[in-house]
């Protein structure tokens, strides 16, 4: 008699359907710097055009700069410094400083909105480097916090400032400006690519820019705060930045705030940029 043995039955789990990014990274070389700078300016082109498109993305930097400035200056120049035009040399370099600042947080919530449009669902099918979708919203920005930190400069003009550091003091102040808006605007897109909606996203970076930008020395002298108030003033990095944009701008002399200054601005793109992109991988 023989007896025949059948083999026992092996479970076979269903294949994985693959994502569009999964596709993407398995079937794409790495790309080259020459392809992820190319990349990234052709992205910072499409943002540069949707904002010619849409006008009222420069509100918070064409009003907002005339509005702080005549504001601030007017409310406290007189009890602060006795006169508004001698409070100018303060307070202008601060709004310049809190304005760019301010303007960056618009760079999170755009990059949510198209993340809940699906726009970058079409990024991700693409043989792109991830950080250029980040990056190149970025740098089109640059160009919304040159405007602010001009209509600051105009502003104060018109009021009665007089830089004693001449062109070249304001052109590095703007410079700095610029420089510092860029790199926290890395910041609010880390908070873009976690918070779950646009106006979380909006939420979140107020709470975290307002103390930043409001209790700081953009405003008012340090020796002016309450102890505790003024230790924080101290140790708050927007007031490296408003003082060396103050170094700048009135002195003309580039001092160790803004070496100090600099220095926090690399910190915090080293920081949050790559938390930025691997908060993009987690929705590849």
């Amino acid at each position: 008699m023989t007896m025949q043995l059948t083999p026992p039955a092996i479970a076979v789990a269903p294949p994985r359907r693959l994502s569009a990014g999964d596709i993407a990274a398995r079937t794409t070389p790495r790309n080259s710097l020459a392809e992820t700078l190319s990349q990234t300016m052709a992205m910072a082109w499409r943002a540069t055009k949707k904002m010619r498109r849409n006008p009222e993305q420069f509100f918070d930097v064409t009003i907002q700069p005339l509005l702080f400035t005549a504001m601030f200056a007017y409310l406290l120049g007189g009890g602060m410094s006795g006169s508004v035009e001698a409070y100018l040399p303060l307070v202008i370099p601060g709004i310049l400083a809190q304005t760019a600042l301010t303007a960056c947080m618009a760079t999170g919530v755009q990059l949510r909105e198209d993340m809940e449009k699906g726009v970058f669902d079409r990024f991700k099918s693409l043989p792109m480097a991830r950080i250029a979708p980040l990056a190149g919203p970025m740098i089109a920005d640059l160009l919304r916090y040159a405007i602010a930190s001009a209509l600051t400069f105009a502003a104060g003009f018109a009021m009665g400032y007089r830089p004693e550091g001449g062109v070249l003091g304001v052109l590095a102040a703007i410079v700095l400006t610029v420089i510092a808006g860029w790199s926290l605007a890395w910041a609010f897109t880390w908070v873009g690519t976690l918070a779950r909606s646009a106006q979380s996203v909006q939420g979140i970076s107020m709470m975290i820019m307002f103390p930043l930008t409001f209790m700081s020395n953009a405003l008012v002298p340090v020796d002016t705060l309450p102890g505790w108030l003024a230790a924080f003033v101290k140790v708050n990095p927007v007031s490296y930045i408003v003082t060396a944009t103050r170094d700048l701008a009135n002195l003309g002399q580039i001092t160790a705030h803004v070496g100090w200054a600099l220095l926090a601005c690399a910190a915090v793109i080293l920081i949050f940029a790559p938390l930025s992109v691997l908060g993009y991988r987690r929705h590849l």
